[in-house]
């Protein structure tokens, strides 16, 4: 592959920057994101960075294009179980719909800084010693294990380091101000759980590092490659989020897509390091095939989720946040002990 110029960089650079202050003047004002305007920044930001593979492509090459392109799917598609987390957050927090693409611009920045910290020291290691690609295939299959079991569930917002260090540090008020971080109360400067929030956010994305570092690394060891495509996927997470907000439940089957993804990758990171520790006969697998896999294995999940819907509990087993279903104007003792004699003395009235 050829040399980054130094004017690529710079344009890249250049495009991110310019991206999140547009994107930031654009939400300046707090606001519900709806399910057409999360349409409308998802087709911006997929478009962006489908066009920046294309300069990729004419600049470095085929290759390099291909690279770019199977990496930055990747991370999308490994990005949708960050949705989930997303969701369990807001909704651990309870944080109110206006104030959550504030937190996640925020927790895109942080995204950014720490992926390009990860990514950089990834490279480095890899360069030098090969064989760490073994270790690395050891970690994504134990991915695999943890979500096949079910065990990949388990992040618990209120728990994770970065909240506890942030309420040890700072206190941390029960009520929200606003969009504000930080308020004065009783002389003091206290933060919001909106604060919180942001930390249980960037807690995860370290979380989730885990796998993304590891399995970019198997597509490409250049730095320009892995790092362009990890920021062009996070830069349009927070639409995809917005757009797909209610509908996660119905993608139940891509959590098996993934894990066959990742599966798929640890036998390409394996390969890869038989490739160049053990004996150069060892086959590796072609980015123009990876990026085949994942498309079908994407789309496949998704076919399977939609035409095999997830099965209604039965009824007197409602499952986490979901009630138990009464026939409509039926109501129990209690919330008819708590009604006021005009309540009744209305709904009693007959159609």
């Amino acid at each position: 592959m050829p040399d980054v110029p130094l004017w690529l960089w710079t344009a890249f650079a250049a495009a991110v920057v310019v991206s999140l202050a547009v994107d930031l003047l654009a939400h300046r004002d707090t606001h519900v994101i709806g399910f057409r305007e999360a349409v409308v920044w998802s087709v911006v930001w997929v478009g962006l960075a489908l066009a920046f593979a294309g300069v990729v492509f004419a600049v470095l090459g085929t290759t390099a294009g291909v690279q770019y392109t199977t990496a930055w799917l990747l991370e999308k598609s490994l990005s949708v179980d960050n949705l989930f987390v997303f969701a369990l957050i807001f909704g651990y927090f309870k944080v109110p719909r206006a104030y959550q693409h504030r937190v996640l611009f925020l927790g895109v920045i942080g995204a950014l800084v720490f992926r390009g910290l990860f990514l950089a020291a990834g490279v480095a290691v890899v360069t030098r010693f090969s064989a760490v690609l073994f270790v690395f295939a050891a970690i994504l299959l134990y991915s695999v294990y943890k979500i096949l079991r079910g065990q990949d569930e388990g992040f618990d917002p209120g728990r994770s380091l970065t909240v506890r260090m942030l309420r040890r540090v700072v206190p941390v008020r029960e009520e929200y101000c606003g969009a504000r971080f930080f308020v004065e109360e009783g002389g003091r400067r206290v933060a919001t759980p909106l604060l919180a929030v942001v930390a249980a956010i960037e807690a995860a994305d370290l979380v989730f590092a885990v796998d993304s570092v590891p399995a970019v690394l198997a597509v490409s060891d250049n730095a320009f490659i892995v790092y362009s495509s990890n920021a062009f996927a996070i830069l349009g997470l927070r639409a995809l989020y917005f757009m797909l907000a209610g509908m996660l439940d119905r993608f139940h089957h891509l959590s098996k897509g993934l894990a066959v993804i990742l599966a798929f990758i640890a036998v390409k990171l394996i390969l890869q390091a038989a490739h160049k520790t053990i004996h150069t006969g060892v086959p590796e697998i072609p980015s123009l095939v990876s990026l085949a896999v994942i498309i079908a294995v994407l789309a496949v999940s998704v076919a399977w989720s939609l035409l095999r819907p997830p099965s209604p509990a039965s009824p007197g087993e409602a499952g986490p946040g979901r009630l138990e279903e009464r026939p409509a104007g039926r109501q129990t003792p209690d919330e008819r002990a708590d009604r006021t004699p005009d309540d009744r003395r209305d709904g009693d009235r007959p159609p």
